[in-house]
C-alpha cells in the first residue's frame, strides 16, 4: 500500500470536508506523510534484517565468503588479508589451537596497535567458522595483485609462525603453506629458505641460503650475501613494527646459518 495514502487521503478530505478543494489538499498532505513513514519503516526493517544476516553469515558457497572477503577488505584493506590466510592455516590440521590464535591476536596487536578492535577478530572467526573450504586462490590472487613481493615473503613468514605456534608444523599445514607460497607467486628458493627456519634438519642452514651441501665455499658466500640482500630489513622499512621484528628475525637466522656453516667447514 505504501504511495497511495496520498491519494486516499486527498479523496476522503474531498468528500467528508466541506472544504472541497483545501480538504483534499490536506489529505493528500497526510496521505503522503504517511506514505514517508511507511517507506522509512519499510527500509529499516529490511536493513535490520541484512545486517542480521550479515552477523550470521551462514555462507552457502566459497564464492560467498570471498565475496566477504572483498567486502572486508574495502573497509579494512591489508588485515582481512592477514585473516583470511591465517584462518586457512589455523583450520588446515583440522583443529583450532589456543596457541594459535594467541600468536595471531600478539602479531596483530602489535602490527596495527590501537586500530586493532574486535572487529577484526570477529572477521578471523567469520572465516575459521565456515564450513566450506576458504577461495584460497582468489584470495592469494587478490594479494599477489596488491603486494611487493617482499611483503608475500614477510607474510608466509607469519603464516609459518602461526603453523609452528603449537610446537611443530604438521604436514596438512606444510602442504598448505607451499600452496599458499606457489599462489602468491613466491619463488620456491625463498620457501625453503623460510620453510628452514621453523622446519629444520639435517641440511637446513643450506637451504636458509637457498644452496645445498655440496655446493663450494665461494657458491656458499655467493648464496650468502644474494639472501642477506633479499631479506635485508630495509626491504619492509615503510611496514609496522612487527614486520620490521620479522625480517630481523630471518635476517639474523640466515646470518645465523652461514656462521653455522662456515664453523662445519672452517671457512674464514
Amino acid at each position: 500500500m505504501t504511495g497511495y495514502f496520498k491519494w486516499i487521503g486527498a479523496g476522503l478530505g474531498f468528500y467528508l470536508t466541506g472544504f472541497r478543494f483545501f480538504g483534499a489538499f490536506l489529505g493528500f498532505l497526510i496521505g503522503t506523510f504517511i506514505d514517508n513513514f511507511s517507506r522509512a519503516a519499510s527500509f529499516l526493517n529490511e536493513t535490520q534484517g541484512q545486517q542480521g544476516q550479515g552477523r550470521q553469515h551462514n555462507f552457502r558457497s566459497t564464492q560467498d565468503i570471498f565475496d566477504f572477503y572483498q567486502r572486508q577488505t574495502q573497509r579494512y584493506d591489508f588485515p582481512t588479508m592477514l585473516l583470511a590466510l591465517s584462518a586457512a592455516v589455523m583450520k588446515a590440521d583440522d583443529k583450532i589451537m589456543k596457541s594459535e590464535l594467541e600468536y595471531v591476536k600478539a602479531f596483530l596487536q602489535q602490527q596495527f596497535g590501537n586500530q586493532f578492535t574486535t572487529s577484526h577478530l570477529q572477521t578471523l572467526k567469520t572465516f575459521i567458522d565456515q564450513p566450506q573450504a576458504l577461495p584460497i586462490q582468489d584470495i592469494c590472487n587478490d594479494v599477489r595483485a596488491r603486494t611487493q613481493p617482499e611483503v608475500r615473503v614477510q607474510l608466509l613468514h607469519y603464516l609459518f609462525g602461526i603453523a609452528k605456534a603449537d610446537g611443530s608444523v604438521s604436514n596438512k599445514e606444510m602442504q598448505l603453506l607451499q600452496r599458499i607460497a606457489s599462489m602468491m607467486g613466491i619463488p620456491n628458493m625463498d620457501f625453503t629458505s623460510v620453510q628452514n627456519m621453523f622446519h629444520r634438519d639435517t641440511e637446513s642452514d643450506y637451504k636458509v641460503l637457498g644452496t645445498t651441501k655440496d655446493a663450494e665455499d665461494a657458491e656458499i658466500k655467493k648464496a650468502y650475501r644474494k639472501m642477506a640482500v633479499r631479506y635485508h630489513p630495509d626491504k619492509v622499512a615503510t611496514m609496522g613494527e612487527e614486520y620490521q621484528k620479522g625480517a630481523k628475525e630471518k635476517f639474523q637466522r640466515i646470518n645465523e646459518a652461514y656462521e653455522n656453516i662456515k664453523k662445519e667447514r672452517g671457512m674464514a
